[in-house]
């Protein structure tokens, strides 16, 4: 049941609403629980919650073209152009606080290719995942 929550709570933490999975983590690995299970739990979790960040700025798309829209298309394919170009890379950023759930929502608008994004997302947040563990079972 760990497990579970642990996963949700991380999938949470990787959408726009404000949550932290990394206290919960630290304190799970001090139970007696399986470390690569609550890695794994964690990654996929975190990485699936950020592929629906992704899927929202990817759908949004379809609004460029309303009066509403706040980009003009020519900035939009701008932008796009710049993030394909140098952008593709901070997504094993993705981590990070505060710019890291927004940066997924972008690269979902800029059309990132989601293979690409997956295994970027996936990458950095398993290593932020594995530092905090590490973490905690060194210092804890």
């Amino acid at each position: 049941m760990s497990y579970l929550s642990l996963f949700f709570t991380a999938f949470l933490a990787a959408t726009l609403l404000p949550t932290a999975s990394e206290g919960m983590l630290a304190y799970l690995t001090q139970q007696q629980y399986n470390i690569a299970l609550l890695w794994f739990s964690a990654t996929l979790g975190n990485t699936l919650g950020s592929c629906v960040n992704w899927w929202l700025g990817k759908e949004l798309n379809c609004f460029k073209d309303r009066k509403w829209f706040a980009v003009s298309e020519q900035q939009l394919d701008k932008a796009q152009q710049s993030f394909n170009r140098y952008g593709r890379a901070s997504l094993l950023l993705a981590w990070l606080p505060i710019v890291g759930d927004p940066l997924t929502f972008v690269a979902g608008i800029m059309r990132v290719p989601f293979s690409i994004f997956v295994l970027l997302v996936a990458i950095g947040k398993a290593l932020r995942y594995a530092i905090v563990i590490a973490m905690a079972l060194q210092f804890f």
